[in-house]
């Protein structure tokens, strides 16, 4: 921490040339090693961890966006997958969320090709007015793909995907490639938070031992708890859990009981919240999420135990956890990241890309002169409107369903956000969907999620009335053609796997990192 010559802050002058990265875990690797690799001739990186704090460790499923983040990094696809037994992703299955026995595919990529001003999804309203038999997902080439277990990397047409992948052996990979770029790793318990008197800038952390760590610029890390952003800045914190019921998890991992792990997550309702299956090369993650009004924890660790249908291969573990986000993701010279900086449950796979995009953000922004009241807004409000997005899209998943258990009942009929209902009105009285730059999810992603939890609008767009029956066929046989054509010629995912990204036995029997803060 640096002050001027008479000892005082000074925010407009405080360079910043240290940053101390407090928590390991996944977000905390995440950071140290885009900070060092992007600006590591310009900064200190020292991260603080303890190995006698076990991490959350629950989320092993990704969106595409980790691509971009990989391509920001220089990480090669084939290096990056063998090192963490990763599988490839393509779409969310979701089972049972509309009413038992019912399921739909949550695809990534393109589905159809539109106009400017029509979308593909009102010329496929305006084939079923008319009679003609198809579903949405028969134009979407991952869709395709997830629902035959296969996998290919194709540019004709062009697949888009995720992965699924070991968090462990992913910070390890991350300490592994990125340490050298002068990352300084001490393993220790923050003990004390020291603050400038005056101004309340975070200035060093303090460890059990003893040692002082000063910093310029923290990036709390530290989970759930906050011990940065919110036990020492006191920032406060907007509770969603009036909107997503569920507030506790029981994680699992299992052996793997299918010849070839299938290129989608599996979410799987339940009477009061919802299980994942995420298979990776070498195991299955799976974990219960529920609302403990109504399911106990001793009933919902018994209930995974059950449904999982394979051998655990270790003792399950329980995740407490509340929704919502910190009033302020960047307060004073503190930038809270993961779960630190708030959660969303993951229904999606949203927390590690969450994480990236924050730092992303935070690289591009990076106050290496001081600390701009201008900048900090920015990121605040970027974050902000990232996160109630994010947020929304999951609601919906939750709202628009035909369950008759009370905690699905009273999620049919819970009040939305306003930027939710907006949403659900425009798709009800014309099809219409629309989507802010800054938002993760795409027009399709809300259509497949719209139409697919039984949302069906009253009308589409006037336009494909223009069409004849004859060239409307044409069009969506041009679309449905190749991918038609593209699926067959894909080989299962544990085909592709064994030849493109097979790890060693040895990259997952190693002990592995589970030190967070």
């Amino acid at each position: 921490m640096r002050h001027d010559q008479r000892g005082e802050f000074d925010v407009g002058t405080h360079r910043i040339r240290k940053v101390v990265v407090a928590g390991g875990g996944t977000a905390g690797w995440i950071a140290a090693s885009a900070l060092a690799y992007q600006l590591k001739d310009q900064l200190e990186v020292t991260l603080v961890e303890s190995s006698a704090i076990a991490t959350v460790g629950v989320g092993e499923a990704t969106v595409p966006p980790i691509r971009n983040f990989h391509r920001f990094m220089n990480i090669d696809e084939q290096e990056f997958l063998r090192a963490v037994a990763g599988t490839f992703k393509l779409s969310i299955s979701f089972e049972n969320f509309v009413r038992p026995g019912h399921r739909y595919i949550h695809p990534f990529g393109i589905t159809g090709k539109g106009t400017l001003v029509a979308g593909f999804e009102h010329f496929w309203l305006d084939s079923l007015r008319r009679g003609m038999k198809s579903e949405l997902h028969n134009y979407s080439l991952e869709a395709m793909a997830s629902l035959g277990n296969q996998f290919a990397l194709t540019d004709e047409p062009e697949i888009n995907y995720a992965y699924h992948m070991d968090a462990a052996l992913y910070v390890k990979f991350l300490r592994e490639k990125f340490q050298p770029c002068g990352i300084r790793q001490i393993d220790g318990k923050i003990k004390e938070v020291r603050q400038h008197p005056e101004s309340g800038y975070v200035e060093a952390l303090v460890l059990e031992g003893g040692q002082v760590i000063e910093g310029d610029l923290f990036i709390d890390c530290t989970g759930f708890r906050g011990l940065l952003i919110e036990q020492t800045l006191e920032t406060g914190y907007e509770d969603w859990h009036n909107w997503l019921p569920c507030d506790r998890a029981i994680a699992l991992q299992t052996k793997s009981v299918d010849p070839s792990p299938v290129p989608y997550t599996r979410a799987i309702a339940h009477e009061a919240g919802w299980r994942w299956h995420i298979p990776v090369q070498h195991r299955v993650g799976c974990g219960l999420v529920y609302d403990s009004r109504h399911m106990s924890d001793d009933e919902a660790q018994a209930k995974l135990l059950r449904d999982v249908g394979a051998e655990p291969v270790r003792d399950p573990w329980p995740v407490r956890f509340r929704t919502g986000r910190r009033l302020k993701a960047w307060n004073k010279n503190v930038v809270a990241l993961g779960l630190a900086s708030g959660f969303i449950e993951p229904l999606e796979s949203t927390s590690i890309h969450l994480a990236m995009s924050a730092v992303m953000q935070l690289v591009e922004l990076f106050p290496s002169e001081g600390i701009p009241d201008s900048l900090v807004r920015i990121y605040n409000d970027n974050c902000r409107r990232e996160l109630e997005h994010v947020r929304d899209f999951i609601i919906l998943h939750y709202h628009a369903n035909q369950r008759d258990e009370p905690m699905w009942k009273g999620c049919r009929e819970m009040s939305l956000p306003d930027s939710l209902q907006i949403r659900i009105d425009a798709w009800r009285d014309r099809a219409h969907v629309w989507r802010d730059q800054s938002e993760l999810f795409a027009t399709t992603s809300w259509i497949h999620v719209l139409l697919g939890q039984g949302v069906m609008p009253k009308q589409h767009h006037p336009l494909p009335r223009e069409l004849s029956d004859a060239d409307l066929r044409r069009l969506l046989d041009s679309i449905r053609g190749p991918i038609d054509r593209a699926v067959p010629r894909m080989p299962l995912q544990q085909v592709f796997i064994d030849r493109y990204c097979k790890a060693a036995p040895e990259v997952w029997n190693m002990k592995r990192p589970t030190a967070t803060a």
